[in-house]
Parts: structure tokens; sequence; C-alpha cells
């Protein structure tokens, strides 16, 4: 049976991967430009559903994967937070000016998660050589690389993921990633030989307000103030039985 790993925002996404069989969540903030780390509080939180695996992205922003020196040292604070707190994993990736891994960055948040996970994220997709940067990772001892195969999504991506996959021979896992669903999951899985899929699995719920303000709004403007997404239980039930 393949493992499926779930981005989620909040202890209660958490729980509904949870309750829908996934084995394992991604934990983020702000998904909607892509996630970025989340507060010490939700990882806390997080950390005390049962029965879940816990890897918490760490990425001090939105955008590219350019980090300054100010923003490493935010991602190793967070890091030894994730520690602290029990976390499986951290999943992490960063970037050169000139689209190569930033092998001295991800050397140091390795060495700061020593007897975690490491997962290197979708910076992977945004690098210049795919197959040159995965020797990379296999190098610095990551665990996983979670990609769409550099293509606007998973299934799109397929002819690389499967490229990587038979490069990698073992020596690392190949996760796709994005754009997957219960419809698409199986034939993402089948057609590249992954192991382990990421899936958002995402639903709109309805905000509980009654008194509503629907002139002001705190983001873009004509954004719903009143509406966000949360991890469907359904749609993780769905993908976890079309994959096993």
């Amino acid at each position: 049976m393949a493992i499926l790993e779930i981005c989620a925002g909040s202890v209660e996404s958490a729980i509904a991967a949870r309750d829908g069989g996934a084995a394992r969540i991604e934990l983020c903030a702000a998904l909607e430009i892509g996630g970025v780390t989340p507060s010490a509080g939700l990882i806390a939180e997080a950390r005390k559903v049962e029965g879940i695996v816990l890897n918490v992205i760490i990425r001090p922003r939105g955008g590219d994967f350019l980090y300054d020196k100010y923003e490493a040292a935010c991602m190793e604070h967070d890091i030894l937070t994730c520690k602290q707190l029990g976390v499986d994993g951290v999943v992490i990736g960063a970037l050169t000016a000139d689209g190569e891994i930033d092998s001295e960055l991800c050397r140091r948040l390795i060495a700061a998660a020593e007897g975690m996970s490491i997962t290197f994220h979708r910076a992977f997709d945004m690098c210049r050589n795919p197959r040159k940067a995965l020797e990379e990772l296999i190098a610095l001892g990551c665990d996983r690389v979670l990609t769409s195969g550099q293509a606007t999504t998973a299934e799109a991506g397929i002819p690389l993921i499967r490229e990587l996959a038979e490069q990698a021979a073992g020596r690392i896992i190949i996760m796709p990633g994005c754009g997957v669903n219960s419809k698409n999951a199986a034939h993402i899985l089948q057609a590249t030989g992954a192991k382990e899929i990421h899936a958002s699995a995402r639903k709109d719920v309805g905000s509980k307000m009654l008194f509503r303000h629907t002139e002001v709004s705190m983001s873009a403007p004509g954004s719903d103030e009143y509406a966000r997404k949360e991890t469907d239980v359904n749609e993780v039930k769905s993908i976890v039985q079309s994959i096993s």
C-alpha cells in the first residue's frame, strides 16, 4: 500500500487527514501561497493529534527560494522549535540565485534537524537541472523529495517523475505532489513507480460568523473573509481507497 501525505493548515485538517487514513501530514500556514512555517502554537496543538506522522514545512516566506542570512537564521530557529515540540520531520528547500541546490544552507538546516526526517519540498521544481539536483539531495542525506516533475501538476509531470524514481533507485523517496486527487492518485503512482504521494484534499468551509462586514477585506480586495479551505476527510478516504 502506498503512503499518503496530506498538506494540512490547521488542527482540524490534521484530524481529518488522520481520520481519512493518511499516514502523514505536512503542516503549513498560508497554503494559498504554497505554505510557510506555521506558528509554534499550531505545531504544538497538531502534535497532540495521535496516530499520524507530523512533518512541518520550514519556509520563512512566500516567493522564491533564495534566502538571505536573516531568513536562514529564522529557518534554523524554527527547526529547533520543531525538535523541542516533538515533530517527526521537517520539509526544507533552498536554491542559489543560479537555480542550483543551496547545499551550504541545506547542510546547516539538516544538521539542526538531526534526528528528524528530511523532505526537500517543491523548490526542487524550480531548480535548473533536476537530475543533478537529485544526486545532490541524496548526498546531503535527504529522505525524500516532493515534486510535480517540474510541471504544473504531478500528472503532467509523470515522465520526469518516473525518470527521477529510476535514477533514485531506492536511495531517496520520490513523492509526487500537486494536483493529486482521488481520480488520478492511483494512475500517478502506477505510472511513476512511486510509493508515496502528496495531496491537499481540501474543501471550502464557510464561516460560523453571524455578523458579517462584507465590505471590508483583510487580504486582496474582493476576497471572501468568511470562507476557508480545510482537509476533506471524505476525499482523503477516497484517495486512500484508490491507492490501497
